[in-house]
């Protein structure tokens, strides 16, 4: 069978506390896909990178397994493999790696690398045919945040990006701060549904009276600060015995800056490009803040694009379809291929201001 006559494709994700694999009938056919995640890491707070290494280690096999049997395939059926090569943890990406380099010899398969954030792009059109480029894409996760422009699949143009901590690091820090669990997204989430957001004015980091568009900044993420006025505000509220009848309020006050913050920089590159179609990708982008708020800003002229959480959160499926889209441009990877944890993201270019 040809690679562009709907190819099966294995999809293997184990670049940070998830592993999973999908198996891939052409485009949009998802047979079978199985995400297994790490609570192992909820004791902690946040995620340790040698528990994350052996516990991929312990189950990639039983979820390769799973997942071949959901799709009703043999490993021999497969006709490629596609695995996440970075950037991530380097001791949970060389598990999937190592696995997917030998199969891919044993079975006489090609095999692709992926790019982590690369295949976020590709979680939404798993589901929405229309999720194709032109678009601004503003991919947030628990180590990235980054704003693009695509004018076509392969070709990337940054326009801003985090300068310190990521999105979804925010929220895990800020979720701590305020005794809820890991992952902290979530638990956020849940605690700000009827909360007041406006209780506590907390600041925009990068959003600031007076500045004007060709700025250094005016794309680019901060949330140190963020968290920063989070930790100062919980140290006095618990000075006052006042942080349990309004830990739900400060939670929901974090939650409205940040998805200030993060849909008034994607606005400014709808203006820039003068796109009305934005695709969000990522762990964060599940958020439901962060889509309604996008969505009224943008307005009904425009569309926003984005996968429903489980193809949010890293998963093989979306591993599987940006191997399948570097497969049809014809690559391929060699012995030599390595896991890499600061992979540079290919085809991206940095556009000027």
């Amino acid at each position: 069978m040809s690679l562009l006559e709907d190819p099966l494709v294995l999809g293997l994700e184990t670049s940070c506390d998830e592993t999973s694999v999908a198996v891939l009938r052409g485009r949009f056919d998802l047979l079978g896909h199985v995400i297994l995640s790490q609570d192992v890491h909820e004791v902690y707070g946040g995620v340790v990178p040698e528990l994350a290494a052996r516990a991929h280690l312990q189950r990639v096999d039983d979820v390769v397994d799973a997942a071949l049997a959901q799709a009703g395939v043999g490993l021999h059926d497969v006709d490629a493999l596609a695995v996440t090569t970075g950037p991530g943890l380097i001791g949970a990406l060389l598990v999937g790696v190592s696995w997917a380099k030998a199969a891919a010899f044993a079975l006489e398969r090609p095999l692709v690398a992926v790019h982590h954030m690369e295949a976020h792009l590709f979680g939404p059109v798993l589901e929405d045919p229309d999720a194709e480029p032109p678009f601004v894409a503003l991919l947030v996760s628990g180590g990235h945040s980054l704003l693009m422009h695509v004018p076509e699949w392969g070709r990337y143009e940054l326009l801003g990006e985090t300068r310190d901590d990521a999105a979804g690091e925010a929220f895990d820090k800020v979720a701590k701060l305020l005794g809820y669990p890991y992952p902290g997204g979530p638990a956020i989430e849940r605690a700000s549904r009827g909360a007041d957001a406006g209780r506590f004015p907390l600041p925009r980091p990068m959003i600031r009276p007076g500045q004007k568009a060709g700025a250094d900044d005016w794309f680019d993420f901060s949330f140190s600060g963020l968290k920063t006025a989070v930790a100062t505000l919980v140290g006095t509220l618990e000075e006052t015995d006042s942080l349990e009848r309004e830990r739900a309020h400060v939670a929901a006050s974090f939650q409205e800056a940040a998805v200030d913050a993060l849909v008034t920089k994607t606005m400014r590159a709808v203006d820039r490009t003068r796109c009305r179609r934005i695709l969000l990708g990522g762990g964060v982008s599940a958020n439901r803040r962060l889509r309604a708020e996008m969505a009224a800003r943008l307005g009904p002229d425009g569309r926003v694009l984005f996968a429903s959480p489980r193809l949010s959160l890293d998963n093989g499926a979306m591993v599987a379809r940006a191997g399948l889209f570097r497969l049809e441009r014809g690559e391929r990877a060699g012995a030599e291929m390595s896991a890499d944890a600061g992979l540079p993201f290919p085809g991206l270019t940095r556009r000027r201001h």
